[in-house]
């Protein structure tokens, strides 16, 4: 999500296509194979995952793990960006992202996440964050209002943005009290003594994010299996906390370009 997660992939998709193509697809032409093979090709490291015609004749929803992006049937021109259905302000892109991205919660190695409980821990949920990610502190001063939840912390640094990221991953889980440490370092810049120990599982993390195709921080996994990228605001927290709450319109209405 721009502006609200540290991205792994998203960086190499800051384009914003002017020109769309609407005509069809050429017949015989495999558009989800030609998709796939122009952006990984042109993009180093992403993976296409899907591809689906869009609600908007000619244009292409191309499924990323945790975003969609937009393509002619060629691959030569993406848009990055939501979908609003404007009659009912459904956040399309979104909607489908909630859809695919889900998982089963219950299937998640937990042992592997720091346990953080809040009041009486009832809403549960699982956050993918980076030490050094400043979207992830944001979510952390944003949980700051919020109680009564259960949050298991997979311990995901992103070592190509935040170097030294790893080295305060592994002192943070190897503190006596991961709980107390993570706290720590997110609101007051407290490290523990950095060491390594035993059963640290930052590297089978990263192939977890992997096999979930996690390319942003902070990732959120709701008890429900529902999945959010980005640092949401309070609000929005509270009704994904919520089961079947989670919001489907716009907040608002687009803005209008600039004259």
């Amino acid at each position: 999500m721009v502006g609200r997660a540290c991205a792994r992939l998203t960086a190499g998709f800051a384009l914003l296509a002017i020109a769309m193509t609407a005509d069809s697809a050429p017949t015989g032409v495999d558009v989800g194979a030609t998709l796939k093979q122009v952006i990984e090709s042109r993009f180093a490291g992403s993976h296409v995952l899907d591809v689906q015609l869009s609600p908007i004749p000619g244009l292409y929803e191309v499924f990323m793990g945790d975003q969609n992006v937009y393509a002619d049937a060629t691959g030569d021109h993406l848009i990055v960006g939501s979908m609003i259905e404007t009659q009912s302000k459904q956040n399309l892109t979104q909607a489908r992202l909630n859809e695919r991205g889900k998982i089963d919660f219950s299937a998640l190695p937990l042992n592997q996440a720091i346990k953080v409980v809040k009041g009486n821990g009832s809403r549960k949920f699982a956050v993918f964050s980076d030490p050094d990610c400043p979207y992830c502190q944001q979510l952390e001063k944003t949980l700051l209002s919020v109680t009564d939840i259960t949050m298991y912390v997979f311990l995901f640094p992103i070592p190509a943005l935040h170097p030294q990221a790893p080295v305060k991953a592994h002192a943070i889980w190897c503190a006596p009290d991961r709980s107390a440490a993570w706290n720590q370092w997110m609101h007051e810049k407290i490290l523990p003594p950095t060491k390594t120990c035993g059963g640290d599982p930052i590297d089978a993390v990263q192939k977890l994010g992997d096999e979930l195709h996690i390319d942003s921080t902070p990732t959120l996994f709701f008890a429900d299996g529902r999945r959010v990228a980005g640092a949401i605001p309070v609000e929005e927290l509270q009704k994904y906390l919520t089961p079947g709450g989670a919001p489907k319109a716009a907040t608002s209405a687009p803005k209008p370009a600039a004259k």
